[in-house]
């Protein structure tokens, strides 16, 4: 199965459409399977006192706050069927991460989406969580700033709202009592996947730690990914080479953009190059075989060697340490006999460089 690979373009756009549209195109002929948006209420996602993360300060200043930096960020309804349906006729699909209640029901009632990406910030949002379950939506979960036990958490809030007994004011040891049920584990096993990730923008290689992602995989055998902040494709790479069946990038036109995120992405030509090399690693993975290829097999002769006669050799004598040697073409007696061919009489005469006949 292939790598399903995500172009985050989150608030790239910049609040325009038509940037949007030059986005969709440049990730679409790359070959990404989803181009990502995010889709939230301002005044729902943020309170009038919370700060900028640094690294949003460091791209777009300290002169406004989260809540102003975000209202110059959002789509409209409308833009979002427009993209959608533009993201359509591109041959790529479509894919928002709701930060709010009343942007995930815009999503799955008014856009008819039957999947949705949620954040590392809205991994301990139960209420988002529990209700994108009890809609019946598949989900990918990014599980950056958590510990085991966080993922697990938000894993049995899913599946109480997943389950045919999903209460409207549910209490935390219904979440606990529905993960004991092994069909409500199966449910999510089919309906969530969960992607590593670092919330670190640029995240530094010695803080990826990639392994994590096994450990998810190993602890809730889950659909596992990676949602990658790193500058460059290294770490991308790296993760499917491992095993992680979604990945997730940043894209942008242009680094040096103005807004928050364009820094920590990837450019026209790094996206491309992303996709042409998870293309590469997935061919390149094969199968756990080890046994020579067709092409190695026509190649064998001309690589391999055989016993050969180091000199002229006449019948009846005695093959020795200075009459036969190791040489190129194979196909004839094997090396791995050497030992065995020592000190026995030649049933015939050989020409220097000749094969010896161990038939």
């Amino acid at each position: 199965m292939s790598t399903i690979i995500i172009a985050e373009i989150g608030v790239n756009h910049n609040g325009s459409v038509a940037l949007a549209r030059q986005l969709v195109d440049m990730v679409a002929e790359a070959g990404a399977d989803f181009a990502k948006f995010q889709t939230f209420s301002p005044q729902k996602l943020a309170s009038t006192i919370a700060p900028k993360a640094d690294y949003q300060t460091e791209s777009t200043g300290s002169g406004e706050s989260q809540l102003e930096m975000l209202s110059a960020l959002t789509l409209s309804p409308d833009e979002h069927f427009e993209l959608k349906a533009y993201c359509l006729s591109k041959g790529i699909g479509f894919l928002s991460s709701a930060f709010d209640i009343e942007s995930l029901d815009f999503l799955i009632q008014d856009m008819d989406q039957n999947l949705i990406k949620f954040g590392s910030g809205e991994l301990q949002n139960a209420p988002l969580l529990y209700s994108a379950a009890r809609a019946g939506v598949d989900i990918i979960l990014s599980t950056g700033m958590s510990i085991l036990s966080d993922v697990e958490q938000a894993l049995m809030v899913l599946g109480l709202g997943y389950s045919n007994k999903a209460p409207d004011r549910p209490k935390l040891e219904d979440f606990v009592q529905a993960w004991s049920n092994p069909s409500i584990r199966e449910k999510v096993r089919n309906k969530v996947s969960v992607l590593h990730c670092t919330t670190s923008y640029p995240t530094p290689p010695e803080d990826v730690n990639l392994r994590a992602m096994d450990t998810l995989k190993q602890s809730f055998d889950l659909r596992t990914g990676f949602s990658d902040h790193t500058e460059g494709n290294g770490a991308c790479i790296a993760a499917v080479a491992r095993g992680a069946q979604i990945i997730e990038k940043h894209v942008t036109l242009d680094k040096s953009m103005d807004g928050p995120d364009h820094k920590a992405s990837s450019d026209p030509h790094e996206f491309r190059s992303l996709v042409s090399d998870i293309r590469f690693v997935e061919k390149s993975l094969g199968h756990t075989y080890r046994v020579p290829t067709p092409v190695e097999l026509r190649n064998a002769v001309a690589a391999r060697k055989s016993l050969v006669a180091a000199r002229d050799i006449a019948k009846g004598e005695l093959f020795t340490v200075d009459n036969i040697t190791v040489k190129r073409p194979g196909g004839g007696g094997s090396p791995v006999r050497y030992w065995d061919v020592l000190n026995t009489k030649s049933d015939k005469a050989y020409k220097a460089d000749e094969i010896l006949d161990l038939s």
